[in-house]
């Protein structure tokens, strides 16, 4: 029923005091487990801006011309094929598995509690793996027993930070958020345990969301003083109406991964241990689909609430005609006179 969330249970606590944590899953997950490689180590770091995926009109534009070129030669590298990590203490660690890359927030000591670093990543990353010619799906977790807790409290308590320094972590947050909305291709979020504020509203900004039953949901910020943010006013109705959506950021309740599924928030709802393995299958099936009417796919279904419906009909009807002219369109055709699987170029 609706309640108000359980005295003393914020947005983070530090390893282990979580509260519904699930028993005997440990700290350190997955942590320097996987290949991986990090993208732009830092790019840009004390320019103020992130990069956007798909989009040039990031809040606060790029500040300099010496943060410009490096976040340029950071993201024009791309991350290599597989092999260790060049920095396994990374915030953010890269792994590619065939046509999905696998995303891993990497901070498992505090549950993956957010930071102006790891949001920054998170931009830097995606918008690199969007201009590479051969962009395929995207896969985000977090290592260990949490998917992300959300802002880390500690961090914010250490110092009090001045203006600049607020600006530029809320403008690199929106920036991680629709880097994942216009990613060109689906990101399916892999909610491997707890997802609390920044955490859920990253997991809201992807395409699919497979979760952990353990894991526990909260948007807090109203209850702590604090706002919303990555588009989770506009996101979160979108899939779960606007009185559901109402309930859960008004009264800043705790629900369950069964719940989020009842209520259309989840596509499904798995142990933990077989998060991440269903979160690559899906991502690995959205690889096969012709790319050009996939993309465009997701970019109307995204765009879909600021259109009416006789907007929405002429939007289908031009990206129809545009894929009728393409080769994959006829392989298609051929494939399914053929009785074959297609085999796409994106072309």
């Amino acid at each position: 029923g609706v309640g108000r969330p359980p005295a003393g249970e914020g947005v983070e606590k530090p390893e282990g005091e979580v509260a519904g944590a699930p028993a005997g899953q440990g700290g350190g997950g997955r942590k320097g487990a996987r290949t991986g490689a990090r993208i732009g180590a830092r790019a840009g770091a004390g320019s103020g801006a992130g990069t956007e995926a798909g989009s040039g009109a990031g809040t606060g534009g790029r500040r300099g011309a010496r943060g410009a070129a490096a976040r340029k030669d950071a993201t024009e590298a791309g991350p290599p094929e597989g092999g260790p990590a060049t920095e396994p203490g990374s915030v953010l660690l890269v792994e590619r598995r065939g046509a999905v890359t696998v995303l891993t927030l990497n901070r498992p000591d505090r549950l993956n509690a957010v930071t102006l670093e790891l949001y920054r990543e998170l931009g830097v990353v995606l918008a690199s793996l969007a201009r590479e010619p051969g962009a395929r799906p995207v896969v985000l977790t977090g290592a260990g027993r949490a998917f992300c807790v959300g802002a880390d409290l500690r961090a914010h308590g250490e110092a009090e930070p001045d203006a600049a320094h607020r600006r530029r972590y809320v403008r690199a947050a929106q920036r991680a958020n629709r880097a994942i909305q216009r990613y060109p291709w689906p990101v399916v979020a892999a909610v491997n345990g707890h997802a609390i504020g920044a955490g859920l509203e990253l997991a809201l900004s992807s395409d699919l969301i497979v979760m952990a039953g353990e894991a526990r949901l909260r948007l807090p910020e109203v209850s702590l003083g604090t706002f919303l943010g990555g588009g989770v006013t506009y996101t979160l109705p979108a899939l779960v109406g606007q009185a559901r959506a109402r309930e859960l950021i008004l009264l800043g309740r705790f629900f369950s991964a069964e719940e989020a599924l009842s209520m259309g928030m989840a596509n499904e709802v798995l142990p933990s241990p077989r998060v991440l393995e269903r979160g690559v299958e899906l991502a690995e099936a959205l690889a096969a689909q012709a790319p050009i009417p996939l993309r465009e796919a997701k970019r109307l279904l995204r765009t879909a609430p600021r259109r009416s419906h006789r907007e929405a009909m002429a939007a289908e009807e031009r990206v129809l005609l545009r894929c009728m002219q393409t080769d994959d369109w006829a392989e298609g055709i051929r494939a399914f006179h053929e009785k074959r699987p297609p085999s796409f170029h994106g072309r």
